[in-house]
């Protein structure tokens, strides 16, 4: 618990040092501002496309929890 804590830390205190986020991975302007990606456009997603993004999430999910309970019950034997 404690060594996450403290790397969480030090990621959070390098990103503040370096003066970027964590994720930053946009080239830095003269003046420490990042210029937003020319290339990309936000669009609207329809009803079905949400529908279908959040289906696909819980089966994500479901998947998930179903592998994690199998390997609950193979560390009983």
């Amino acid at each position: 618990m404690k060594i996450t804590a403290l790397a969480l830390a030090a990621s959070v205190l390098g990103g503040l040092a370096l003066g970027t986020g964590a994720a930053s991975a946009a080239p830095m302007g003269p003046n420490g501002l990042q210029a937003a990606p020319a290339g990309v456009t936000q669009v609207r997603m329809t009803h079905s496309e949400r529908m279908m993004m959040k289906k696909r999430m819980m089966h994500k999910k479901m998947m998930k929890r179903r592998m994690m309970k199998r390997k609950m019950m193979m560390n009983r034997m």
